[in-house]
């Protein structure tokens, strides 16, 4: 099942266990907050809303806050002696969803508790893999020493 949710101004098309990032939300890393606008349920029966599903909401779990990458704004004007630098750099919530819901289900205040990744056991059997060998290095040019002539075409 998957639903298409309105956040902060855009659309996202979301499933269960997905990652999003989307604008900067106020609520703390490891709380859970709600998505009531569902403009959108798909799976087996979809349902599209007009303008919103009735009953349907979306929950998901804020795992940090990201900023974005740094764009400049750079105005000059020429011959005037003017210019003018800005430098902006958007504020994310990076949301991982842990449920959609219909009928007027109410979301779990915790979030679902998530496997710990094992590291991988090693087998005592396998062969360490060897290291690429290094090349050999080229031969020094003496410094008192000529280049060779390049034959002439006739």
């Amino acid at each position: 099942m998957f639903a298409v949710i309105k956040a902060g101004g855009k659309q996202y098309r979301v499933m269960a266990e997905d990652v999003i990032r989307i604008d900067r939300v106020a609520a703390e890393p490891g709380k859970v907050i709600e998505f009531g606008e569902v403009l959108l349920l798909g799976g087996d029966k979809p349902s599209v809303g007009a303008p919103t599903v009735a009953g349907a909401t979306v929950a998901g779990e804020v795992l940090h806050h990201d900023r974005g990458d740094k764009v400049i704004a750079f105005k000059k004007r020429r011959r005037k002696n003017s210019r003018r630098k800005r430098g902006f750099r958007h504020d994310f919530s990076v949301i991982r969803i842990t449920e959609i819901l219909t009928d007027g289900a109410k979301p779990s205040q915790t979030p679902p508790a998530r496997p710990k990744k094992e590291p991988k056991a090693k087998v005592e059997g396998e062969a360490v893999e060897a290291k690429p060998a290094k090349k050999a290095a080229k031969p020094r040019v003496k410094a008192d020493s000529k280049p060779a002539a390049k034959a002439k075409k006739k």
